[in-house]
């Protein structure tokens, strides 16, 4: 389900909006705000996620899961 809502832009936000779009880079305004938005809430989202271990404290089995990899062979091909 979606719900269309106005929202007032300055005249440099719309003309990046527009220039994204007329690239071909998305297929509408509507699809350009929606990407910058999705990836604002998953930047709010890891900005939470990192408080929360920080206010945690080490994990001593993530920490030691850490150490082990680091001494792991990375094959990237």
């Amino acid at each position: 389900m979606s719900k269309q809502i106005a929202v007032r832009l300055p005249d440099d936000l719309v003309e990046f909006v527009d220039s994204v779009v007329t690239k071909g880079a998305q297929r509408s305004r509507a699809a350009v705000v929606t990407r910058a938005l999705e990836r604002e809430r998953r930047r709010a989202i890891a900005t939470r996620d990192a408080e929360i271990l920080a206010a945690s404290g080490p994990d001593a089995d993530l920490a030691a899961l850490a150490d082990h990899a680091v001494d792991v062979p990375v094959d990237v091909e």
